[in-house]
């Protein structure tokens, strides 16, 4: 990693380990770093200590589901601006609005296509 060239890092929060595989070979195959948590809670233990360029979350996990994550860490802290992207199967304007009123930055359904999710990857982070 050069400091001309730096890795997008990406924590990935969704507690399918299926799904954290796919999108860990997905971004990874885009060029990202990839670290990774299987529900809101580990994601804020992780966000704790370590750092990333972008959050992507499911909505629908256990212990603390998506828009708890987005609203937790929006609501201060050295991550309070960091982009987060939903990455769910739910696309109903509700949940929608819901999210973006919790303070995510965009929303991507379920399945995803590698070169759109590689897309707003880099979309949200420069």
């Amino acid at each position: 990693m050069t400091a001309l060239n730096p890795k997008i890092r990406v924590l990935t929060v969704d507690d399918s380990a299926t799904m954290r595989g796919l999108l860990k070979n997905a971004l990874v195959g885009h060029g990202f770093e990839v670290e990774q948590a299987d529900d809101g809670i580990s994601a804020l233990e992780w966000l704790a200590s370590n750092d990333c360029d972008v959050v992507i979350t499911d909505i629908n996990m256990p212990r603390l589901d998506g828009f708890g994550l987005i609203e937790r860490v929006r609501a201060g802290g050295a991550h309070v601006h960091r982009p987060i992207l939903v990455l769910s199967t739910e696309s109903s304007d509700e949940k929608k609005a819901r999210a973006r009123t919790a303070g995510a930055t965009g929303w991507i359904v379920k399945p995803f296509d590698a070169e759109k999710l590689a897309a707003a990857v880099r979309r949200v982070t420069h």
